[in-house]
C-alpha cells in the first residue's frame, strides 16, 4: 500500500550510500522539538478547551463529512431507520384515529389500505420514502392528513438522500486520497548549485494523470524571540523556491528537484553544517492543484526536521532515455550521493569570496595533501 503524503515506501528509500558519515556535532545535542507536520502531512496540534462546541453543529455537512467512516455510515444507517420508524408511527396514529385498524364493514374507506397494526405502517412508510410501492398498500383520498403526511415524508426522504448520499460521496472523493500517490523524499539536502548553496527535496507523482496548476510552498518554522522579549513558538517565514518564471508553478510530469537557493534573504542563511544539527527548525512543504480527473483541489503535505536534512550530498537522477521515451526509475528517488560542499554558512560563504574561493583552497589543500603523500613514499624508498 502507497504510504500517504510525505513518506515514499521504503523500497524506494535508498537516500543514505554506504560511505555516507554524519559529521560529529560539535555541541551538545538537546531534546528535539515537537514536529508541526507529521511526515504524512497531519497537523500535530491538539485543539483543547473550544467551548463554543455548537459551532460545529452550524456546518452540519462538513462536520459530516470530517467524520470517521464508522461514524458516518452509523449516522447514514440511523437516519433512514428513524425517519421510517417517525413516519411509521405517524401512519399508525393517523390509522388508529380513523378506525381503521377495526374490523369494518365493505362500504368503509380507510386513510390507508391495509394498515392493521404498527408494523404494516411501518412497512408503508419504508414503501412511501423509498418509492418501492409493492402494490399491497395505497393511501386513499379519505384522510387529509394522510395526504399531508405522505407529502412531508417524501421531501424529508429527499432531503436526508441528498445529504448522506453527498456526504457518503464527497467522503470517497476526498482531495486527500489523491494525495496518496504525491510522494516527497525522505530525506531534502544542502548543497552547492549554481555557485549558491541551495535546499533541495525531491517531488514525485506516482499516477500518470497530471495535478494541473501545480505550486509550491515552503515554509521555516521555527522558535523565536522579538526585539520585545515575545516568545513566538511557532513562527512561520516563507522561503521562495527557484523558478525562472517567477512562480511557484511546477511541471509535474516526472519528479522533480525542487531548489531554494539559501541567499541573504532566506531563514536559513546563517546555518551551518554544524549549526544543522543542533537547530530546532522545521522546513514545511506544501503542494497544492488541481486533480485531472476530478478537478478537485488536493493539497499533499510533509516537513523536513534538521535531521532530516543531509548537508553536503544531492540527488541522483531517475530519468533516463529508452526506446525513443523518457523512463523514471523510482527506486533511485531518495538516492543522494556525497558531494563537496562547504560546511560553513551560506553568509559566512558570501563574505569570504563565493564558491571560487572555496574551490581555490580547495584545490590548494589537494594539492598539499599529494605533495605530503609523495614526499612521504620517497622516504620510505630511501
Amino acid at each position: 500500500m502507497l504510504s500517504r503524503k510525505g513518506l515514499v515506501p521504503e523500497d524506494y528509500l535508498l537516500t543514505r550510500l554506504a560511505e555516507d558519515v554524519l559529521q560529529q556535532p560539535k555541541f551538545k545535542t538537546k531534546q528535539r522539538k515537537a514536529r508541526f507536520v507529521a511526515k504524512n502531512g497531519r497537523c500535530n496540534v491538539a485543539h483543547t478547551n473550544i467551548r463554543e462546541q455548537g459551532r460545529f453543529l452550524q456546518d452540519v455537512f462538513t462536520t459530516l463529512v470530517d467524520l470517521k467512516w464508522l461514524h458516518t455510515l452509523f449516522i447514514f444507517t440511523m437516519s433512514f431507520l428513524c425517519s421510517w420508524l417517525l413516519f411509521g408511527m405517524i401512519w399508525w396514529l393517523i390509522a388508529f384515529a380513523h378506525g381503521d385498524l377495526e374490523v369494518k364493514h365493505e362500504s368503509f374507506v380507510p386513510c390507508v389500505t391495509d394498515i392493521h397494526s404498527f408494523s404494516s405502517a411501518f412497512l408503508f412508510s419504508i414503501e412511501v420514502q423509498v418509492t418501492i410501492g409493492f402494490g399491497g398498500r395505497m393511501i386513499t383520498e379519505e384522510c387529509l392528513s394522510a395526504i399531508i403526511v405522505l407529502i412531508v415524508q417524501n421531501i424529508v426522504g429527499l432531503v436526508i438522500n441528498a445529504i448522506m448520499l453527498g456526504c457518503i460521496f464527497m467522503k470517497t472523493a476526498q482531495a486527500n486520497r489523491r494525495a496518496e500517490t504525491l510522494i516527497f523524499s525522505k530525506h531534502a539536502v544542502i548543497t552547492v548549485r549554481n555557485n549558491k548553496l541551495c535546499f533541495m527535496f525531491r517531488l514525485g507523482d506516482l499516477r500518470k494523470s497530471m495535478i494541473i496548476s501545480a505550486t509550491v510552498h515552503m515554509q521555516v518554522v521555527r522558535k523565536t524571540v522579538t526585539h520585545e522579549g515575545e516568545l513566538v513558538p511557532l513562527d512561520q517565514i516563507d522561503i521562495q523556491m527557484d523558478n525562472p518564471v517567477g512562480t511557484n508553478s511546477i511541471f509535474l510530469v516526472s519528479p522533480l528537484i525542487i531548489s531554494h537557493t539559501i541567499d541573504k534573504n532566506s531563514p536559513l542563511y546563517d546555518l551551518s553544517a554544524d549549526e544543522l544539527l543542533n537547530k530546532d527548525i522545521e522546513v514545511i512543504v506544501i503542494l497544492e492543484g488541481v486533480v485531472e480527473t476530478t478537478g478537485i483541489t488536493t493539497q499533499a503535505r510533509t516537513s523536513y526536521l534538521s535531521e532530516e536534512i543531509l548537508w553536503g550530498q544531492r540527488f541522483s537522477s531517475t530519468v533516463s532515455e529508452e526506446d525513443g521515451m523518457y523512463a523514471v526509475d523510482y527506486s533511485k528517488f531518495g538516492n543522494t550521493i556525497k558531494v563537496p560542499t562547504p560546511s560553513c554558512s551560506a553568509r559566512t560563504l558570501d563574505e569570504e569570496g563565493g564558491m571560487e574561493r572555496f574551490r581555490a583552497r580547495e584545490s590548494t589543500s589537494f594539492g598539499a595533501t599529494v605533495r605530503r603523500r609523495l614526499k612521504h613514499q620517497n622516504t620510505k624508498v630511501a
